[in-house]
């Protein structure tokens, strides 16, 4: 079984759950669904970079399987919008354009404000709101210590599980995607270092939720989003990603 690199900072005691995890009924039960797992995972943790070429015969190595198995996985990410599939040249992880930027930020907001909407609108929200609220301490558990995979895997996992409280589930398998989408967009326009102190916007959201405040949690939402959105500088090196780094394998 494929074993992903564990990275210098991270940390045994935080429990992060992987991106995959987070949906129920999800893909890792077959062998398509254990590669496309593995890689969604490396993207929404910031091992595998945007415009990383996905090689099938490097791939099958990796993961012990068939092509047939490889191409099934990559059109799979290719239908969330993670992986692009290019006649003649192959697969790479989704690079995002200025436009494709502005419109995954915009739909972040408005599902986002509806998720919020329809939260407020439950009649014990507070006892929904319990395990988040873990789940933001051990966001700053593993922020402070350095642990940068597990911290990565709970800022995305946040707001997958605040949808998922919500009792849609179309609307959190949407906002799995978003989220990961979203990461690969700050991870193309970040310059190197970590700079969001996420757990703390977080934990507003969820005090203002707590609180009933509707009109304080969509501007504490709003304006956690639009922190991410303008952290994002444009001096991107333009350097290609070797997507082999990913993985505890050598070529």
């Amino acid at each position: 079984m494929l074993q992903i690199r564990r990275h210098e900072g991270d940390s045994s005691d935080v429990q992060a759950p992987s991106a995959s995890s987070l949906l129920e009924g999800g893909m890792a039960d077959n062998e398509t669904g254990r590669v496309y797992s593995q890689i969604f995972d490396a993207v929404v943790d910031r091992r595998l970079l945007p415009g990383a070429k996905l090689t099938e015969a490097t791939l099958c190595t990796i993961f012990d399987c068939s092509r047939a198995t490889v191409r099934a996985a990559l059109s799979a990410l290719a239908h969330d919008k993670i992986v692009v599939i290019e006649p003649n040249r192959g697969a790479f992880v989704w690079k995002p354009t200025a436009k494709e930027t502005q419109d995954v930020f915009e739909l972040r907001r408005d599902l986002e404000e509806l998720i919020l909407r329809k939260l407020l609108a439950l009649p014990d929200l507070p006892a929904h709101l319990e395990g988040l609220y873990d789940m933001v301490a051990r966001e700053q558990q593993a922020f402070e210590q350095g642990d940068r995979i597990s911290w990565l895997r709970l800022s995305n996992a946040f707001h997958v599980v605040l949808a998922r409280c919500a009792g849609n589930h179309e609307l959190t398998e949407l906002m799995h995607t978003l989220c990961a989408r979203t990461t690969l967009i700050i991870a193309y326009h970040d310059t190197p270092g970590e700079k969001a102190c996420s757990f703390y916007e977080h934990k507003e959201i969820l005090d203002r939720l707590s609180q009933g405040d509707a009109v304080g949690a969509l501007r504490a939402m709003q304006h956690h989003l639009s922190d991410c959105e303008h952290r994002m500088s444009e001096a991107n090196d333009g350097k290609p990603a070797d997507p082999w780094l990913a993985f505890s394998v050598k070529r």
